[in-house]
């Protein structure tokens, strides 16, 4: 039996705190692994009024370590709370919003938690508050004394699982940016990891090539010979099913989806397109290569709905799952 979980609440004036609520009232008929929050034990109760929701809570000096203290009540750990005011983020939303992930963060890095799931999170606010990471993937990594090259973001839905190859930096950017070395050492972080965390015993990864076409041998770019096809050569040779390069714009089709069970993309928009388009409202963002398992839907903080009780739980729901049965795999180990 693992933990429970540890959930950050993102930003509060976001779309996170009702999506937490909302998990925790679908938390059987889902069958949701038992999970708490951190901070905002005042926000997420009257997000859940927002949608015609209320329940009890249940305020600890620790992490919960039972199902029957989640049964009771949605459990909170740390004190620091502020207002609700949907859709409109300040720099007191961003306070809570880094202090939330900060102790969730901890508290799953110590193994006082199973794992982490991190709400929605607004960049701008929490740099107003001295958050100086690119995102909280790369918060998360440096918690785990994890260097954020080996902290590998996968995009996962029903019908598609996604890793980029770069991720946040400007497209122009990203010839210069892959290497043979980092290719072939994101791959194995992710082979490693679906086999670990996933249960996929055989990985098959398909790897998709930089320019149209994968370059059409040359004519449109040499990424993919001098680059992509020395690096695939290399983990095909140490045993890993990697396929490619292959052309990015038929690589997601219906019929070739069920061939490879991860697609590598060369950059951030050729990974995130194809899963938010087939998968927006079940997407979880996995970060592979962590001591600790950590998941987060894979939205953003949407103020405009926030507060509407239109918002679709189905990425935390999914996220705080993935999280579950991932945690559970290590466990077994």
């Amino acid at each position: 039996m693992i933990r429970p979980l540890a959930v950050s609440l993102g930003d509060p004036a976001g779309v996170g705190p009702e999506l937490i609520a909302e998990a925790y009232v679908r938390r059987n008929e889902e069958r949701l692994p038992p999970f708490f929050v951190c901070g905002g034990f005042g926000t997420v109760p009257e997000a859940a009024q927002k949608r015609g929701h209320s329940f009890p809570v249940v305020f600890l000096d620790r992490p919960p370590t039972a199902r029957e203290d989640f049964q009771h009540g949605l459990p909170f750990v740390g004190d620091m709370s502020a207002g609700y005011h949907p859709g409109v983020p300040d720099e007191t939303s961003g306070w809570l919003a880094l202090e939330s992930l900060k102790l969730a963060t901890r508290l799953a890095v110590d193994g006082s938690a199973g794992a982490l799931v991190t709400g929605p999170i607004a960049k701008a606010e929490l740099a107003k508050v001295g958050f100086d990471f690119p995102g909280q993937t790369e918060f998360v990594a440096d918690a785990c004394g994890v260097p954020a090259d080996d902290a590998v973001m996968m995009l996962a839905g029903p019908q598609l699982r996604a890793v980029p190859m770069t991720v946040h930096c400007a497209l122009a950017e990203v010839p210069g940016l892959l290497t043979i070395e980092l290719i072939c050492r994101r791959i194995r972080i992710v082979d490693a990891a679906i086999r670990r965390d996933l249960g996929i015993a055989s990985p098959r990864i398909a790897v998709c090539g930089l320019n149209p076409h994968a370059g059409e041998k040359g004519r449109m770019g040499r990424e993919e010979i001098e680059i992509i096809k020395p690096a695939l050569a290399a983990l095909r040779a140490d045993g890993i099913d990697a396929t490619g390069p292959h052309p990015a714009d038929t690589l997601f089709a219906p019929h070739l989806r069920p061939t490879y069970d991860v697609a590598i993309a060369m950059y951030h928009d050729q990974a995130l397109i194809p899963i938010k388009a087939l998968d927006f409202d079940q997407g979880v963002n996995v970060t592979l290569g962590l001591p600790i398992v950590r998941t987060s839907p894979d939205h953003g903080t949407a103020f405009d709905i926030a507060g509407k009780g239109i918002a679709d739980p189905g990425a935390m729901i999914a996220a705080i799952r993935m999280a579950g049965e991932m945690a559970a795999r290590r466990a077994k180990r």
